[in-house]
């Protein structure tokens, strides 16, 4: 194979010299690693498989790689943070200072002894080392420090409940985009199968018009319609790949990644549970109620926490300084000498002028917003059911009205190839009964994933 390809090079490169004679680099231009290169380069990269995903697994990959997931958890991480902050205010805190001070130099101040001898009290002594390891404890807060600590650690289990609210938020953002993909996948299907028996209905009116049998204008109808069809199928095609993009982008997969949906389209049951039961059910599960209820009940912690500065604060406070010099001896000497303190502070704000009761009005306003937010909510979650379980009945509906009408397009179909096996229907007519059979084939897949996406929208709107 080297050898016969080394010769179909040489005989190119003659060619090129003898067309070309200016081209002295003809050799060099066709050597078989360049054409071999050529060769490799033009042919077709095999196109990667595509990626088959169920619904769960979509919803699977979408959890694990949901950047907005992910920002929620590190904000519950903050939020615990807090707590643990607010929660070690009243232990003991130990710290150690430590400092060089140099001041000018200043006359000695001393007193004359009965010996006749100078008592130097007050040296001159520039450099001063100072430290000190320092313990402060308070104590008691007046209930402050655990009224805060109440409402960090009801702050934590809301933002517990905004991530478990964001997650189901997410899933019916991805059974959206999933059964989006599917129904347009189907679209396409369809309008290939209509497009390619289109070609075929065109080649056999063709055929007819050169035999004589029919006029040319259901030539131009059947040419219209085909045209008409492959309208459609750009159009179809674009909504498919616009719904596989908007799923990628929810599980977190590359942008050129090829994916399928791998669905059976099947009716999901109904549910037979009365109205007020779902209302409770949603009242007890959702989420973002339990965030409202439990930011209500931090807002009230906050409120104990401002009348908490009325009562007086108690503080142990002491350490253990070691100085030189250290001004707790008299006369001053150069030299290290430790010493220790030891006191309890009680600390009563008499009078304010007023700030610790704006607190408590500010805290109060909170609490009262938030628990009509809470009262909004219930009252839009009662219409919220209600709705979705409309939205499923409906959906459940349409399914039977879309196998009714597949049912009678395959009887009228059946009719007109009858009739144009009499001579009494035009290849036309056969054609548009073959297309609108396949379109009540679509519009049954439609109506089945609008029931499961209506399913899907129900379970959010019950907190599931």
């Amino acid at each position: 194979m080297s050898l016969s390809c080394e010769r179909s090079v040489a005989l190119v490169a003659s060619i090129g010299l003898f067309i070309r004679p200016d081209i002295a680099n003809a050799r060099q231009l066709a050597s078989p690693e360049r054409v071999l290169a050529i060769v490799a380069a033009g042919e077709p990269t095999p196109a990667p498989a595509p990626t088959v995903l169920t619904l769960s697994d979509a919803l699977a990959r979408g959890t694990q790689t949901s950047h907005r997931l992910a920002e929620l958890r590190a904000r519950e991480a903050a939020s615990g943070a807090v707590v643990e902050a607010r929660r070690v205010a009243e232990r003991p805190l130990v710290s150690l200072r430590a400092g060089f001070t140099r001041t000018n130099h200043i006359d000695e101040f001393g007193v004359v002894l009965p010996d006749g001898r100078l008592r130097v009290i007050f040296p001159d002594i520039p450099d001063n080392y100072r430290s000190r390891l320092d313990l402060q404890w308070p104590i008691y807060s007046g209930g402050r420090a655990d009224a805060l600590e109440r409402a960090a650690d009801a702050e934590l289990r809301a933002a517990g409940k905004d991530t478990a609210a964001a997650r189901n938020d997410l899933r019916l953002e991805i059974t959206r985009a999933y059964w989006a993909l599917v129904t347009a996948t189907e679209s396409v299907r369809v309008v290939e199968e209509a497009t390619r028996r289109m070609e075929e209905q065109l080649r056999d009116v063709r055929n007819q018009l050169e035999a004589g049998l029919i006029p040319p204008n259901e030539l131009f109808s059947v040419e219209a319609e085909r045209s008409r069809q492959q309208v459609l199928l750009i159009d179809a095609t674009n909504t498919r790949e616009t719904a596989a993009a908007e799923l990628r982008r929810l599980i977190g997969v590359p942008a050129d990644t090829p994916i399928e949906a791998a669905a059976m389209l099947d009716e999901p049951a109904a549910g037979d549970a009365p109205i007020p039961a779902r209302i409770e059910e949603a009242r007890q599960r959702r989420p973002e109620r339990q965030a409202l209820e439990e930011r209500v009940a931090s807002a009230a912690s906050v409120q104990q926490a401002s009348l908490a500065s009325l009562r007086p604060a108690i503080a142990l406070d002491g350490g253990v300084d070691y100085a030189r010099p250290n001004p707790r001896f008299l006369p001053r000497e150069d030299e290290a000498r430790p010493s220790w303190d030891f006191s309890v502070n009680v600390n009563w704000a008499l009078w304010d002028s007023g700030r610790t009761r704006a607190e408590e009005a500010q805290a109060a306003a909170n609490r009262t917003a938030l628990q009509e937010r809470l009262e909004d909510f219930d009252s839009l979650l009662e219409l919220e059911v209600r709705q979705r379980r409309l939205d499923l009945e409906s959906a459940q509906a349409a399914v039977s009205a879309a196998a009714e009408g597949i049912r009678s397009a395959a009887e009228a179909r059946r009719v007109v190839i009858e009739r144009f096996a009499a001579g009494v229907a035009t290849s036309l007519d056969v054609l548009n009964a073959q297309v609108a059979l396949l379109q009540a084939e679509l519009e049954r897949t439609r109506a089945l994933a609008n029931t499961h996406l209506a399913r899907a929208r129900l379970d959010r709107a019950l907190g599931r």
